[in-house]
């Protein structure tokens, strides 16, 4: 498992080339965090993010991602 994700995609991607076994990443609550105080500040769309976010890591490599904004990201899927 790689945590935090977003700050070890290119480890994610050498893991992912190097190694046979399942790749997972860890997308932790400060990285979620920030997404969403963007929103709350109006910033940036938290779902677009959150969506960019997940589509990166899984560009990296990863199998699996364990991620605080699974339940955004399955809403956003459902549209």
């Amino acid at each position: 498992m790689v945590k935090p994700a977003l700050s070890y995609l290119d480890i994610i991607c050498r893991l992912k080339e190097e190694i046979d076994l399942p790749i997972a990443a860890y997308n932790v609550s400060g990285e979620y965090s920030i997404m969403k105080a963007g929103e709350m500040m109006g910033w940036v769309n938290a779902n677009e993010l959150i969506m960019e976010t997940l589509l990166s890591i899984k560009r990296a490599g990863a199998d699996l991602i364990l991620t605080y904004s699974a339940i955004d990201a399955a809403r956003e899927l459902n549209k």
